[in-house]
């Protein structure tokens, strides 16, 4: 079959499918783009000449949200599907790496097909074309490298189709999975070529659930029945796994309480008899105590990040790790015993293995926990403006046990990680291992295409909105109806607080005319983000009141268009505090007395040597 290069990559990608427990998905369910002279007459023309039914095109307007929508649909469908994004030269490849390090820090899979040089070179510099004088075969795209899992760039038609199988095997593989690039330089994209039939066959990749080796299993049920505080932290594994039923039942069959990471949040309910809620250093109460006194811990699909071990601070020097993870990297963290398995199929082993075991019964002030939650939530009725936690009361009220909560950065992972009841295993969908500012609204478009039987919310702080709003207009441009939550405190609140707390006062975190010192302490700029949202064509409430807040939402629910709520929200009323230490290093020296009182607090809670590291 002759086609260029650029038609045949679009149709091998349109006839690849995904499959796990006899469950299949297009393993590329679509394509984003912004087009360039890079990828105009390669991959544009080859999309126009597919048509929207073999390869479905949506338009970005910035490169890096293309692959957060991308990476909020990979995470949907349980990393089993994914989207490509392609762009030209220059700028529009380089937008990708943000976007890039976030699908492969979170172990999302997305096709990254950015156009590149001439591989001919009939003229040097070509426009757009970074050279580097000692290695001409180096472009921009040599900056994606270190961000993908697997990256290529295809000199030749003949190298496309080994590259293509290495593209997918790395797409649909549950450990190496994350950012795959095919970097295309621009000629070879529009180059014809003689492909063979069977490029172009129907190919299923098959997603299985190995289980862990037998010998570690007996260790590993050996050390959680000699525990006399047991406790399971469930991860983000969990989640990709589909293994929130297993985890209940376990659960519920030993006694062993469970918390939850931020990628692992919902892989319990919120009301389940053994769940602890969010634990590390925006964790709860209860699950932080239990963690603290926990002598063998259960790692279900946790890497062990910083918040989630409090900078290695959190467990006891001598608690044992048992960790279930499909990569064995994890596994073997924090010393543990490495369970090399499927999330779910890992559970169901060790839970036959457990067969008969009960933990010894404990209690961690569950239900006071919850009080305090109930009273940070508001009952929908309180003063104006709310503060933040009560938005997340208001929604926690209007959202139905399916709908989508989607956040990525800021103060309100930390306020959404203790305060939010998950009801479902997808509900809770914050972007936390990169924790990039401009993920929600791309994210939740994404999401909304994977699963268009869900309402989608994506909670955004006026620094997020600021930064990346942009796809708004795609959203309205295919009738994508995602709905905004804007929460505007006139700044970088989050990063504001943790400036204060580390002695550097705020300093460039508020967003105001400068002061008589010319400092930023002035009267709050006025920028009106709802008007700017309806300029961009949602449809958008203006609440006054708690109670308008509450009927807002819930108009944005079943409103068939993309929605804002916009709420204006009181920063000096604040959640829970944090319930465990996290390392953010204060000067040593200073001639601010600010700084040095944060040092003096740094110091007295920076645990001692010897402490359990995070690795």
């Amino acid at each position: 079959m002759r086609l260029t290069v650029a038609q045949a990559l679009v149709r091998f990608l349109s006839v690849q499918f995904t499959e796990r427990d006899g469950v299949r998905h297009r393993t590329v369910a679509g394509m984003w783009g912004i087009f360039g002279h890079g990828n105009v007459a390669g991959v544009g023309q080859a999309l126009l000449e597919a048509g929207p039914a073999v390869m479905p095109f949506h338009q970005g307007r910035n490169e890096q949200a293309m692959v957060h929508a991308a990476v909020g649909h990979a995470r949907m469908t349980h990393r089993l599907s994914a989207l490509a994004c392609t762009t030209s030269i220059g700028p529009g490849a380089t937008n990708l790496v943000t976007g890039a390090a976030l699908a492969t820090v979170n172990r999302m899979p997305v096709l990254l097909l950015p156009g590149d040089v001439f591989a001919t070179r009939p003229a040097d510099p070509v426009l757009q074309q970074l050279e580097v004088p000692w290695a001409y075969d180096v472009s921009v795209n040599d900056a994606l490298r270190p961000v993908s899992r697997y990256f290529d760039r295809i000199w030749r038609p003949e190298m496309l189709p080994a590259s293509l199988l290495q593209a997918m095997r790395v797409l649909t593989d549950p450990v190496d999975t994350g950012a795959v690039t095919l970097a295309l330089p621009q000629d070879v994209q529009t180059e014809a070529h003689d492909w063979p039939d069977e490029l172009f066959r129907e190919r299923v990749w098959h997603v299985r659930r190995p289980v862990p080796d037998a010998a570690a299993l007996a260790e590993g049920a050996a050390l959680l029945r000699s525990a006399r505080r047991p406790l399971i932290v469930a991860g983000g594994g969990v989640r990709h796994a589909e293994a929130a039923p297993v985890l209940a039942e376990f659960a519920a069959s030993t006694g062993i309480p469970v918390a939850e990471t931020q990628a692992g949040k919902g892989s319990l309910r919120w009301d389940h008899p053994q769940a602890l809620g969010a634990i590390g250093h925006t964790g709860t109460a209860p699950a932080d105590a239990a963690a603290r006194e926990a002598d063998v811990v259960l790692g279900a699909g946790t890497r062990w990040t910083d918040f989630t071990t409090a900078s290695g601070s959190l467990f006891a020097p001598d608690a044992r790790f048992v960790n279930l993870n499909a990569a064995s990297f994890d596994g073997h963290k924090m010393s543990g015993l490495a369970l090399v398995g499927d999330a779910r199929a890992g559970l169901a082993a060790l839970a036959a293995e457990l067969d008969g075991f009960r933990a010894p019964r404990r209690t961690y002030a569950v239900a006071e926990w919850r009080a305090r939650t109930d009273a940070a939530l508001g009952d929908g009725d309180g003063p104006w403006p709310p503060s933040q936690c009560e938005v997340i009361g208001a929604l926690d009220a209007v959202l139905g046990d399916r709908d989508v909560l989607v956040n990525a950065a800021g103060s309100l992972p930390g306020d959404l990680h203790k305060l939010w009841r998950s009801r479902d295993p997808e509900q809770y969908h914050v972007e936390y291992g990169y924790s990039c500012m401009g993920y929600e609204i791309p994210a939740a478009i994404g999401v909304r295409l994977a699963a268009p039987d869900r309402e989608v919310f994506a909670l955004v702080g006026d620094g997020t909105y600021l930064m990346a709003p942009t796809e708004i207009v795609t959203a309205v441009q295919e009738g994508i109806p995602v709905n905004l939550v804007i929460v505007q405190n006139h700044g970088y609140a989050s990063i504001g607080g943790l400036s204060a707390q580390v002695g550097a006062e705020s300093f460039g975190t508020a967003y105001r005319f400068p002061g008589a010192g010319g400092d930023l302490t002035g009267a709050p700029l006025p920028v009106d983000l709802a008007a700017n949202a309806a300029s961009l064509g949602l449809e958008v409430f203006t609440p006054g009141s708690a109670k308008e807040l509450r009927a807002a939402l819930a108009a944005a629910r079943t409103s068939p268009r993309a929605t804002a709520v916009y709420v204006e929200t009181d920063p000096s009323r604040q959640g829970p505090p944090a319930e465990a230490w996290w390392d953010v290093p204060v000067a040593e020296v200073s001639g601010r007395a600010a700084t040095r009182a944060a040092r003096t607090a740094y110091e007295a809670a920076r645990p001692a040597p010897g402490a359990r590291p995070a690795l």
